[in-house]
């Protein structure tokens, strides 16, 4: 990996771990999972429905991960 690859590779990772500890402060925040906000093109959406949602997410990116990798080492299953 290149500097400019490294770099870019850290301030996303930073980026993303700045938004997960806010993300961690409001949900810990919160009196309940039913509080509401506005998703754009959703409507009115609760905390519940916003957390479960990025479960489906991570769990289809991982999914995608699994079979690059596995393109790469050959290994299936795991």
């Amino acid at each position: 990996m290149t500097d400019a690859n490294s770099q870019t590779v850290i301030a996303a990772f930073h980026a993303w771990r700045t938004e997960v500890a806010f993300a961690d402060h409001y949900v810990d925040s919160v009196s309940d999972l039913e509080v509401t906000g506005n998703e754009p093109g959703e409507g009115p959406v609760s905390l519940r429905w916003v957390l479960s949602h990025l479960l489906e997410e991570y769990a289809r990116h991982n999914g995608h991960a699994d079979l690059l990798r596995e393109q790469i080492d050959g290994a299936v299953g795991l």
